[in-house]
């Protein structure tokens, strides 16, 4: 049995059931969850403080009582802290508890590598400052996030309320802009069941990131991640 654990965000209600319902049909894997307290997204000293290393650790030690063979941060939080937040973390990760460690954007990052994408679509829920940081981000890795759309939500527990409707909306207004492929940024949107239906629209390929945080657990892990079918084109992307 191989388990996987995921560090959650206390007011995401998404991507714990989306997680399980991606690996339903991988035979021999677990997921795992722990959870630190993350309940708004913004750009102030007291959000920007909920990534304070420290608690982030000791819910990565309580994953690590039960034998993870990988820990992945299922959060988005680099998108504006700056991607270099998310490599120091996972290298604490497993200096403190023995166990490789990924994240949701440091997947995402790899992936958009690999597929050569220099125009990257981008839809979060995000306010217009995070938006504005995360685009910022991209731009140091040569990466222009154009289209984008955001919807400018702070309440971590709402971005799990908006609808299918919006999101496909959203979507679909940033698929006419011509990027070579989209990203939705946030692990409490339910964007992962629609991906499938969205790559068949729009012809591109769109990367969500509870998506990406079940692909780099499978990889570290050793999985084969073409055992999860139906979530969308990245799950034929071989580690």
């Amino acid at each position: 049995m191989k388990r996987l654990g995921f560090l959650t965000p206390s007011s995401n209600t998404t991507l714990e059931p989306i997680t399980c319902a991606m690996l339903a049909g991988v035979e021999g894997v677990s997921a795992h969850f722990s959870r630190f307290r993350v309940t708004e997204i913004a750009l102030s000293p007291t959000a920007l403080a909920q990534f304070d290393r420290a608690p982030i650790l000791a819910a990565a030690e309580l994953l690590a009582h039960a034998r993870m063979d990988a820990i992945v941060w299922n959060g988005t939080s680099s998108g504006w802290l700056g991607f270099e937040a998310d490599r120091e973390l996972c290298r604490a990760i497993t200096d403190h508890t023995g166990i490789p460690a990924t994240t949701s954007m440091l997947v995402l990052n790899d992936l958009l590598s690999r597929l050569g994408v220099r125009r990257l679509g981008l839809v979060t829920p995000y306010l217009d400052a995070v938006q504005a940081a995360i685009a910022a981000n991209y731009a140091t890795l040569g990466i222009t996030c154009a289209p984008e759309r955001h919807l400018r939500l702070q309440d971590n527990f709402s971005f799990a309320e908006v609808t299918g409707e919006t999101l496909t909306g959203m979507i679909s207004e940033v698929a006419a802009g011509g990027p070579e492929a989209i990203t939705v940024v946030c692990t409490n949107l339910r964007a992962a069941p629609l991906v499938a239906g969205w790559e068949a629209e729009t012809g591109l390929m769109v990367l969500d990131t509870i998506a990406t945080a079940v692909w780099g657990g499978l990889a570290l892990a050793g999985v084969d991640v073409r055992q999860v079918r139906g979530w969308g084109r990245i799950f034929e992307i071989v580690p």
